[in-house]
């Protein structure tokens, strides 16, 4: 009897996990979100610097 009632986990107890891997999603999704639009606008960036660098 003392097995089972150090076994049982309270109702909440995975909801912090829950939570976590929720936020690495989120964090992943804006992750994603950001690289693409870097390589999207990369190459105009880096042309746009070169050309202000070249003008200076």
């Amino acid at each position: 009897m003392e097995l089972l009632k150090k076994l049982h986990l309270k109702p909440g107890y995975f909801a912090r996990g829950q939570t976590l891997a929720e936020y690495v999603l989120i964090v992943a999704a804006i992750a994603v979100v950001c690289f693409a639009g870097y390589q999207a606008t990369g190459t105009n960036v880096s042309t746009l610097v070169s050309s202000v660098d070249t003008q200076l």
